[in-house]
């Protein structure tokens, strides 16, 4: 029983093959497609005032050298908006419960702006390693410390991802299993359950959406330092 609910987890194969890329690129095909009407449909008109939101909120801790990062920052955030929500639905897989996606995504990002401040103003990056006024003798130790908590960065993005999406719907199973096997015997608890696990499932809707945000967030505060 405990190994079939991280079944969910696994990657789905055809053929021998995985189907995580085909999971991960799908939803960008649910985004309508623009044309050079003054007027388009209501759902192109949603998208980009959506899109549009997204950026706006993205670039406000960014000053103007930041702006050029916006078709990344806010192509992952929809990116990853849309795998979230889509991995609620039924028999669908979720690829960023997968660590090494997630890290995939965390790791060139951070070293991106890691690199960008290296190269524009690489005293000041050096300079967070060491806070103004540390007696001598912490010195070592302070560097070493701040080191370590720059490089966990990237691996902190991916496991707060990862870990709450997969938390979620572990709990999504565990009360949907509760509910089915209660519903034959006690029909009252069941429609407890039921109630309970609605509130959830309206829950893990904010948690994806939430989630997306926070991990494109951090991303945009590692490059306000950096530039």
């Amino acid at each position: 029983m405990n190994l079939s609910f991280f079944d969910q987890f696994t990657s789905p194969y055809l053929l021998g093959i995985p189907l995580i890329l085909v999971s991960t690129m799908f939803p960008a095909l649910l985004l309508p497609s623009t044309d050079n009407r003054w007027l388009p449909n209501r759902l192109c008109t949603l998208q980009l005032w959506l899109s549009h939101l997204i950026t706006k909120q993205l670039m406000v801790p960014l000053n103007k050298k930041g702006h050029k990062w916006a078709l990344i920052l806010t192509s992952l955030m929809t990116l990853l908006l849309m795998i979230n929500l889509l991995g609620l639905l039924p028999y669908t897989f979720t690829p960023t419960t997968q660590l090494s996606m997630n890290m995939a995504l965390a790791f060139p990002l951070w070293f991106a702006t890691l690199l960008t401040g290296l190269r524009n103003q690489p005293s000041t990056s050096l300079g967070h390693l060491l806070p103004e006024g540390t007696p001598t003798p912490l010195i070592p130790a302070l560097i070493m410390i701040e080191t370590t908590s720059l490089l966990i960065r990237p691996l902190a993005l991916g496991v707060r991802l990862t870990a709450n999406l997969t938390a979620g719907h572990l709990l999504i199973q565990l009360i949907s299993t509760a509910t089915i096997t209660l519903l034959p015997l006690i029909p009252t608890v069941s429609l407890l359950t039921t109630l309970i696990l609605l509130l959830l499932t309206i829950l893990e809707v904010a948690v994806a959406m939430i989630q997306a945000y926070v991990f494109v967030l951090l991303l945009t505060l590692y490059l306000q330092e950096n530039i």
